[in-house]
């Protein structure tokens, strides 16, 4: 994969501006020629428009006109379809303990790394670049995913030393993205919690979840389990641009149906909220309503490291009239930086317009009637799995 085709080249000494194609490009000493820049474009069914470089690399990236078409090779390159790449990985842990207090789960497990979703706005972007990969296309095309990850969580359960807290099923990825329908890693997680009945919930875009009714059901109606459907905007074009392979609003509205039909606890996640571009949070709350959903919660967009320039590029791309207004209202919320990491007001931000907004979900969600009754999974039915699959007689 020639990434320099799609923004840029190498910068690789003086003299030199970088490659394209396996090609030299030198500047010229001779003829004052200025640089070239290539107009970021939306890619087809991906969120990211550049491998935007990683906080830890070493080399500036440039686009430079050498005169002999360089820069017309590179805009055929960027048009031509991103394929999917998965690496397997063997894990050497499985649970991952959290500690910041905003985060209601203690434990998180995740069967893969980056997100073929593509969510512009994810905050686990970032990841990407302790694997020395973009947070750009390269967390939505080049996946890792844990072969093992199921019998890891099973030793790991099966310790003297375990004790049971609340696990979320994919914290830093979604769990049911695409790749799943083959490496089916989140369903053999859940059948490992299933034979030690312990509890879990999730939180998807993906109707992908409807797949393991047989094992979420049965454990819902034991009070082991609860699902989360995020559905940032009814608006299906905004949502291509925002989710590009995710599943449409309709049909997660569909999924939160058939997961309450079944009995399971849903809920609807209304995160992020982006100011001036998700601004249908009332009409949200009253579909997911109607289709079975009785919890909500919201957050407002987060851009920590590499997210921040990625989101801007997307503004430019798809909303370049409104992208100053946006990042403007983003860091009203944020004291005036794109981002406030401060574990008190991050997810929700600070200030008037933060405050509007609580308003607002607060009083649609009271009004329609959200959150009465709050959600208790039962931790004291846990029992060790057997190491190797087999159940215990004691």
């Amino acid at each position: 994969m020639q990434r320099a085709n799609l923004f840029g080249a190498n910068r690789a000494g003086p003299g030199v501006a970088g490659t394209i194609g396996g090609h030299i490009l030198y500047k010229s000493t001779v003829i004052a020629m200025d640089e070239a820049r290539i107009p970021l474009a939306a890619i087809k069914g991906r969120g990211a428009a550049t491998y935007l470089p990683h906080r830890f690399e070493k080399d500036a990236r440039a686009v430079f006109d050498d005169g002999w078409g360089s820069l017309d090779e590179a805009a055929l390159a960027k048009g031509a379809p991103l394929q999917t790449h998965v690496t397997l990985e063997d894990a050497k842990s499985a649970i991952s303990a959290n500690d910041s207090p905003d985060i209601y789960f203690d434990y998180s497990v995740n069967p893969y790394r980056g997100c073929e979703h593509g969510c512009i706005y994810c905050y686990a972007r970032p990841t990407h670049s302790y694997l020395n990969m973009s947070p750009g296309l390269d967390f939505e095309t080049r996946l890792i995913a844990k072969r093992n990850i199921a019998e890891v969580l099973r030793a790991e359960l099966a310790r003297k030393s375990y004790v049971p807290q609340m696990i979320n099923i994919g914290s830093a990825t979604d769990c049911y993205q695409p790749v799943e329908r083959e490496y089916q890693l989140t369903r053999q997680l859940i059948e490992v919690m299933k034979e030690a009945r312990h509890p879990f919930a999730l939180v998807t875009k993906s109707s992908g979840v409807e797949r393991d009714l047989d094992l979420i059901a049965p454990m819902a109606a034991s009070n082991l389990a609860a699902v989360y459907i995020t559905l940032t905007t009814l608006d299906g074009d905004v949502a291509r641009k925002l989710e590009p392979r995710a599943a449409a609003p309709h049909r997660r509205l569909r999924t939160i149906r058939t997961l309450a039909e079944q009995g399971v606890p849903v809920g609807v996640s209304l995160a992020p909220h982006i100011p001036f571009v998700t601004e249908d949070m009332e009409q949200v709350l009253e579909a997911a309503w109607e289709a079975g959903a009785r919890s909500a919660f919201y957050h407002v967009v987060r851009l920590p490291w590499e997210v921040a320039p990625l989101f801007k590029e997307w503004l430019e791309v798809h909303y370049p009239q409104r992208a100053a207004r946006i990042m403007a209202r983003i860091q009203d919320m944020r004291g005036g930086k794109d981002y406030d990491a401060s574990f008190s007001t991050r997810m929700k931000g600070s200030g008037l317009w933060a405050e509007l907004i609580r308003q607002r979900f607060e009083k649609a969600s009271r009004r329609i009637g959200f959150n009465r009754v709050r959600v208790e999974l039962d931790l004291s039915q846990f029992r060790p799995p057997g190491v190797n699959g087999q159940s215990s007689l004691f």
